[in-house]
């Protein structure tokens, strides 16, 4: 995308800000019957830009990277899971991931933009973060950082919130940090045990969860 482009849609984005600004402010029902709160204003002053909007744009969904292991529904979603398992709904467990440097959980939420359907939201189970989301099925020097590891369009859709974002983003650069300190490439500690355990140890002793406890998700 050019800047002038790129500088349209922010345009268009702020513009959309304001106009549901404005319907808070004189339409918005209220608990008293009435319409409206007058007094909401955007405030420059607390985020330091010229007018009140955010100093930059939310992107929901990166371009994402292919990678050794790509997640998807079937591996985090309820249903797909209950389907492919067969088991109820109280026992079926998100796909174990072996090579996990991390854990989340959020419900699977899309925004599609294209056939009429502005909103799609089901249900997920908790997860882990695989490394294998993390190292690309080709490239030797590029590690994913958030939004851009290994994922579906569909998947991205509960691997794309904030904590989970920052649990990437903490094993991401603990994986640069054990590659420096070893000498291995990404794909070498994913795929030689050892390296694997040291790498996932290390993760545990920074205080990252590689697995649910059972009494959490039962």
């Amino acid at each position: 995308m050019d800047q002038k482009t790129f500088d349209s849609h922010v345009a268009a984005a702020a513009e959309m800000n304001r106009c549901l600004l404005y319907w808070m402010q004189t339409e918005a029902p209220r608990p008293d019957g009435g319409a409206g709160w007058k007094g909401l204003r955007l405030r420059p002053d607390m985020v330091g830009t010229n007018d009140g909007m955010a100093q930059y744009p939310y992107i929901r969904e990166s371009r994402r990277m292919r990678t050794e292991f790509t997640v998807t529904e079937n591996h985090v979603g309820l249903e797909a899971r209950m389907d492919l398992t067969g088991k109820s709904r109280e026992e079926v467990r998100a796909a174990e991931m072996g090579d996990s440097v991390g854990i989340g959980y959020y419900r699977i939420d899309l925004h599609p933009s294209t056939n009429g359907r502005n909103y799609v939201d089901f249900a997920s189970l908790p997860f882990q973060i695989p490394l294998g989301a993390l190292v690309h099925e080709r490239m030797e020097n590029l590690i994913p950082a958030c939004k851009n590891l290994g994922v579906t369009h569909i998947t991205n859709g509960c691997y794309r919130l904030h904590p989970i974002e920052w649990n990437i983003g903490e094993s991401a650069g603990a994986l640069a940090a054990e590659c420096l300190k070893t000498g291995k490439k990404p794909r070498e500690i994913r795929n030689h045990q050892e390296a694997l355990s040291d790498f996932q140890a290390s993760l545990k002793k920074s205080g990252i969860r590689l697995s649910w406890p059972e009494s959490w998700i039962s």
